[in-house]
């Protein structure tokens, strides 16, 4: 699973960049004054036009790829295992409880003894204050 994680993380860097790169490289509303003054965008590899479209698809389908990838991480990283019935299954463990089979002058003794006992695994209480 960490394996995806970090093959996802790596493709979405990618496409960040890549849009980042590409939205850079597109000519804006007002570039197309200049061209008609000779910026050389007829005589381009692309053609008048193509180099704007190739663009604008190029962009468009990297931000796709960014935003699945976006939602595939943000799945991964809500997804928690249902905890199992096993040792640390999540189940409560409960305090044993004193038998009544006890002689009446060990009682007292387990009584003091289990007192002492919650109140030394107390919270807070080997703090020094």
């Amino acid at each position: 699973m960490l394996y995806l994680k970090t093959l996802i993380i790596v493709v979405q860097l990618l496409s960040a960049l890549g849009v980042i790169g590409l939205v850079l490289l597109q000519h804006g509303k007002g570039a197309d004054m200049g061209a008609a003054f000779g910026s050389g965008a007829s005589g381009s590899l692309f053609g008048a036009t193509g180099s704007a479209n190739f663009l604008s698809r190029t962009t468009a389908i990297l931000a796709a790829v960014f935003f699945v990838t976006t939602l595939t991480l943000t799945y991964l990283g809500a997804y928690r295992a249902t905890p199992s019935a096993g040792v640390l299954g999540g189940v409560p463990a409960t305090a044993p409880v004193a038998t009544s089979a006890a002689a009446g002058a060990s009682a007292p003794v387990n009584a003091s003894a289990a007192i002492a006992a919650s109140a030394a695994s107390a919270p807070g209480q080997d703090v020094p204050k």
